[in-house]
């Protein structure tokens, strides 16, 4: 533990001089929080029902899955892990510390807009602060997992920026982001249970407002639980420490398996 938190340190100060990764984790989601504030609880003023869960999943989806992949691809390809592995340093190690930094990141962002939101532009605030709270670790969790995995499975920055797309647009527009789950079509809703973020959604609504949800909210932690644990173990057991090490690796075809409980998900609702 001392070893992951010293390495979690020095990822938090090289993050800090990091440009890119600055932009993606607070002025970027910072600067889109201020926009829907201004423009869409203008345009939707139902919209302010949701906001400030819709911004702090925004927050995590863009940290987590634009700025995690990118720097393992890159300290892979530039033979930083395999300093590591000479000096003994764990694959986890490796994967949770740079997961871990952007996890603070997130908590700073999502106070700011926790906070903000309300005497700002009028958001509806939670009414239960633990299911807030709770709800929020749990997406940070499966994102983050997310993230380490594309980062792994990924042969280059470009690919796992296609892979992170993959995700991030679709859930922007069916996961009840900016729609209200129950207003989509019922096919749009069969899509949305294949993303996190509906069921992120569905759990604020359960347990940070006190509003009847779509469907169960217990399901829905244990289906975020379930994915972002799986892509854990994923991401480990096909870590590899550079191009040409491949003895610990499977297939990336293997990486698809962390969408199992979101299929489950789709299946039960």
């Amino acid at each position: 533990m001392t070893a992951l938190a010293t390495h979690t340190l020095i990822e938090l100060r090289g993050s800090l001089r990091n440009r890119q990764l600055l932009f993606l984790t607070y002025a970027f989601p910072l600067g889109f929080y201020a926009l829907m504030g201004l423009v869409m609880t203008g345009i939707n003023p139902a919209f302010k029902a949701s906001m400030i869960p819709a911004m702090v999943i925004f927050a995590i989806m863009i940290t987590t899955l634009m700025g995690l992949p990118d720097p393992i691809v890159n300290a892979r390809d530039a033979g930083i892990f395999r300093s590591y592995k000479i000096f003994g340093v764990p694959a986890a190690n490796v994967l949770f510390a740079p997961a871990l930094t952007v996890n603070l990141h997130i908590v700073v962002v999502a106070s700011i807009i926790t906070l903000t939101a309300g005497p700002l532009f009028g958001a509806q605030v939670p009414t239960n602060a633990f299911g807030f709270v709770l709800v929020t670790a749990v997406a940070m969790f499966t994102f983050s997992g997310l993230g380490v995995l594309i980062g792994v499975v990924s042969s280059s920055a470009r690919v796992g920026l296609l892979w992170s797309q993959l995700i991030f647009l679709p859930s922007m527009l069916v996961s009840g982001l900016m729609i209200p789950y129950e207003m989509l079509p019922a096919s749009a809703q069969r899509l949305a249970l294949l993303f996190p973020t509906t069921y992120a959604m569905n759990g604020y609504t359960g347990l940070a407002y006190g509003v009847q949800p779509p469907f169960n909210t217990e399901m829905s932690l244990v289906i975020l639980l379930a994915g972002g644990l799986l892509s854990i173990v994923l991401a480990v057991l096909m870590f590899n420490w550079d191009r040409s090490n491949r003895t610990a690796r499977l297939h990336p075809a293997f990486g698809l398996l962390a969408m199992a409980p979101y299929v489950v998900g789709m299946l039960l609702v």
